[in-house]
């Protein structure tokens, strides 16, 4: 039996994953009675995908559909794979799963990925799979940036993830430490995490409406290695913690978040700037990342490692050289002050300020969900068969709002709300 194969559920509180498998339905999702669910999960993650099965079914959930992927099989075909299926994707299954959506289907990911699982597999096959996958997720992906449906991610303290978080740990403990962050993270480590939730999203509520209020024509972040001005979009909207998807459920898309976050203007990205913590990307560690905008661009790009992935990924669209999404999170915030470094976005970019590659999300707009498409383009919103979110801030950088007369309203000192 490989170590992979084990079983780590006993090291994980029971009674705290019963309460976040809760959470992800009653918060995150806010699952109504008759609502089918479409979650993908990892076979590792099964006992806290089984849980929130259980209590979608409880909720009065329609039909719950679950799709498992496992690092075992994802390895078997990097390794014995034809070389000629590395350009394929299960093209059928995203539109299933897009007609899902459709038809008012709620979208869960249980994550908890090997953050190294493919690092050392061939760079040019692993960048083929995930443009093959990435244009084929495409129809399914539009109605999740663009909030048609109530959606969640979740994460799950998978082995693999937990030895690479933890590494001077025995098996056993680096998971019980890892689920612990997560539990901690996800605010379960308490007898209400109901009503915790409500008074996080509540805060974060505050926070978008005085950026709303101020409007800025564009963000100005200076630190180590950043000297970086993202123009906002034109009739650009603030967001954070809880908010509407089109079908009028109220969701909370990422359980953890600490962010607000709105859609930069594509044109309008000048200056350079360096990544504060490392991306875990599809199985491969970047690490180091610096780049350089002109007119919103990226024109120069490097990092000290997985640079030969970052690179093919710049270039697997033309929108995936400008920004989709900045966000702001106090280097406070309780994931930032853990001291753990996740490598997972999930949780890492709820411990930073950070910026995305790729799609916008049209609901920060005023009025996204009535805007066509063009609409979006024509105010600076960016369009792209990727999403990635990478950390930039850190206690050591500033954030100016600028407003459209060139004036400054300090937001972050030292990466804390000014």
């Amino acid at each position: 039996m490989t170590s992979h194969a084990r079983d780590f559920s006993a090291a994980i509180d029971p009674v705290k994953l019963e309460r976040l498998a809760e959470v992800v339905v009653k918060v995150g999702l806010q699952l109504q009675p008759g609502q089918d669910l479409v979650l993908t999960s990892s076979i590792a993650a099964l006992p806290l995908t089984r849980k929130i099965v259980e209590h979608a079914y409880k909720a009065g959930a329609g039909l719950v559909t679950p799709i498992f992927n496992d690092d075992e099989i994802t390895l078997a075909r990097f390794r014995y794979g034809a070389d000629a299926g590395f350009d394929r994707a299960a093209g059928w299954l995203y539109e299933g799963m897009a007609k899902a959506f459709s038809n008012n289907a709620a979208r869960l990911a249980v994550r908890g990925d090997d953050p190294s699982l493919l690092s050392a597999q061939d760079p040019a096959k692993v960048s083929r799979a995930n443009k093959a996958n990435s244009i084929a997720y495409q129809p399914a992906l539009e109605k999740i940036t663009g909030f048609d449906i109530n959606w969640n991610i979740v994460a799950y303290p998978e082995l693999a993830w937990a030895k690479q978080v933890f590494p001077g740990e025995t098996d056993d403990v680096a998971v019980a430490k890892l689920a612990d962050a997560i539990f901690a993270a996800s605010r379960v480590d308490n007898d209400d995490p109901i009503g915790a939730w409500k008074a996080h999203n509540a805060a974060l509520a505050e926070r978008t409406k005085w950026l709303n209020g101020h409007n800025f024509h564009a963000l100005h972040f200076k630190g180590p290695g950043t000297d970086l001005t993202v123009g906002l979009a034109d009739g650009h909207e603030w967001m954070g913690g809880a908010s509407t998807a089109k079908n009028g459920i109220t969701c909370n898309p990422n359980i953890p978040t600490e962010e607000v976050f709105t859609t930069p203007h594509a044109r309008r990205v000048t200056g350079h700037v360096s990544s504060t913590k490392p991306l875990s990307y599809q199985g491969t560690l970047i690490d180091e990342i610096s780049v350089r905008f002109e007119e919103g661009r990226i024109v120069e790009a490097k990092a000290a490692k997985g640079e030969d992935v970052l690179q093919k990924v710049l270039d697997t669209d033309e929108g995936a050289r400008r920004l989709g999404e900045v966000a702001l999170v106090p280097h406070s915030s309780p994931i930032s002050a853990s001291g753990i470094l996740f490598y997972n976005t999930l949780f890492d970019e709820n411990a930073s300020c950070h910026i995305a590659l790729g799609q916008c999300y049209s609901k920060c707009f005023v009025g996204g969900d009535k805007l066509s498409q063009d609409e979006i383009a024509a105010r600076g919103g960016n369009k792209s068969f990727i999403h990635i979110d990478w950390m930039i801030g850190s206690n050591k950088v500033d954030i100016d709002g600028v407003n459209k007369d060139g004036s400054t309203v300090p937001v972050m000192r030292q990466g804390e709300w000014a």
